[in-house]
């Protein structure tokens, strides 16, 4: 039933695209974010959806689409340069066969990041992407929301509709995600037009956000627990009442602590000394390893080189015995452990110039959404006043997500590509509007 209730969905979907070209879009970014083949049994399993959405997507765009004023950033570029380079360096992998699988499906969504900015055309468009983007993450957040509320959830226990640890679905990477877009959410709530803000909607948004916040706690992720600290900290800095909501903030967080799990409180505690967590410090011990490597290998070992590493590091902890308490320090040996970082997983897999191109990218879209930012903050022109909150909203996405990124492996995450995507789509636009309306009083004044 669970499988052509899906298909029967898609299907719909599909239809609804062959009549809006642009709906083809979402609906590559509905599979890609929620991956409703692994909610299903078999039938869906069985079909490349992924592909023939993609597919369809670029075929419309193609055939249908107004490519009127479209424009290619430095930012899409530098993405086909990436992608160049990731090609070339799964060609010379270190491990082949590892290195193949995971460029079947890194490839896929770098092309998606390039080609999605020159469809995002027009205001609606912009907004209906970051909907998208958030009831697709929705979908997964809620259900985990609801489990934690109603029993807690639990480190590598929450099940969040399907058994499979990848993608969204694992508890790091939708920590990161679901505090990432809280800024996106309430910029729909208030500045929405496809649901205008009402009631009902800043009510689902509030809903929606405790949800987001309740996954940290659901996943038991020490990274979830750094975002909410990084995203409260930048709303306070933009709050005109720092002195009232700071201490309200503060105390809010000291009530929660009784209403906590006391697993989540226990592992929130080991972030305080890394060595008293043997994750943390092998993570630790990874990342060494991968600076090492480096220094050798310059152009990096491919996708899953963390395959050739092999340490021992020292692990210490706190035991409990007929004696007492006691610290024990032990020796551990490990090999073939993941980077845990997308900045070494970048810089052991692509290498120096991998790692610059990813840093590049990240860095010229952080500033260039701050100048958006500041450009449209005090721009009175009427229909101008959602530009600024949207390049707000992003940025704080985007910085949330390069810090959850230190502490997990989503280099190549699809979801960050399409806010990145997101970013620039949202530069070009303002630059063909800017540019239309400054030729409309030099074509005034050639028909005067």
């Amino acid at each position: 039933m669970r499988d052509l209730f899906f298909i029967a969905f898609l299907g719909l979907f599909f239809l609804l695209g062959f009549r809006r070209p642009f709906l083809l879009i979402a609906v590559y970014a509905y599979i890609d974010i929620v991956s409703p083949q692994r909610l299903c049994y078999f039938l869906l399993n069985s079909i490349p959806i992924s592909a023939i959405a993609f597919l369809l997507a670029t075929g419309a765009w193609l055939l249908v689409d107004d490519k009127k004023d479209c424009r290619f950033s430095f930012r899409q570029v530098l993405l086909l340069i990436l992608l160049g380079w990731c090609a070339y360096t799964t060609a010379t992998a270190d491990f082949p066969i590892e290195a193949s699988q995971k460029w079947s499906w890194v490839w896929k969504a770098l092309i998606f990041a390039v080609f999605l900015p020159v469809t995002l055309r027009t205001k609606l468009r912009i907004e209906a992407l970051a909907l998208f983007m958030v009831l697709c993450a929705s979908t997964i957040i809620i259900n985990g929301g609801m489990k934690t509320a109603l029993s807690g959830g639990g480190y590598g226990v929450l099940n969040l509709m399907v058994d499979n640890n990848s993608g969204l679905y694992e508890g790091s990477t939708i920590s990161t995600v679901a505090i990432a877009i809280i800024p996106l959410i309430w910029w729909l709530a208030h500045h929405g037009t496809i649901f205008p803000p009402d009631r009902r909607v800043k009510l689902f948004a509030l809903a929606l956000t405790l949800a987001c916040l309740l996954i940290p706690i659901g996943t038991e992720t020490r990274t979830g627990l750094l975002c909410i600290l990084l995203l409260g900290g930048m709303a306070l800095m933009r709050s005109r009442k720092k002195m009232v909501y700071g201490p309200l903030l503060m105390l809010a967080g000291l009530m929660a602590i009784p209403f906590l799990p006391a697993s989540f409180t226990e592992r929130m505690s080991t972030i305080e000394n890394h060595q008293s967590d043997e994750s943390a410090s092998t993570r630790v011990a990874v990342w060494m390893w991968t600076i090492d490597y480096v220094k050798d290998h310059p152009g990096g070992g491919g996708f899953d080189n963390y395959l050739a590493n092999s340490f021992t590091y020292l692990s210490s902890g706190i035991v409990s015995d007929s004696g007492g308490k006691r610290v024990e320090t032990r020796i551990v040996t490990d090999r073939g452990r993941a980077y845990h970082s997308a900045y070494f997983e970048m810089l052991g897999e692509q290498g120096y110039f991998g790692f610059a191109l990813w840093a590049l990218i990240h860095i010229v879209t952080l500033v260039r959404t701050e100048t958006i930012r500041r450009r449209y903050l005090r721009d009175t022109e009427a229909g101008n006043g959602w530009i600024a909150p949207l390049a707000l909203a992003l940025q704080q996405g985007h910085l949330v997500y390069l810090l959850g990124a230190l502490f997990i492996g989503i280099a190549y995450q699809p979801f960050i590509f399409m806010l990145l995507s997101l970013q620039i789509g949202l530069d070009t636009y303002l630059s063909r509007l800017r540019k239309n309306q400054a030729r409309q009083p030099m074509l005034a004044g050639v028909v005067a």
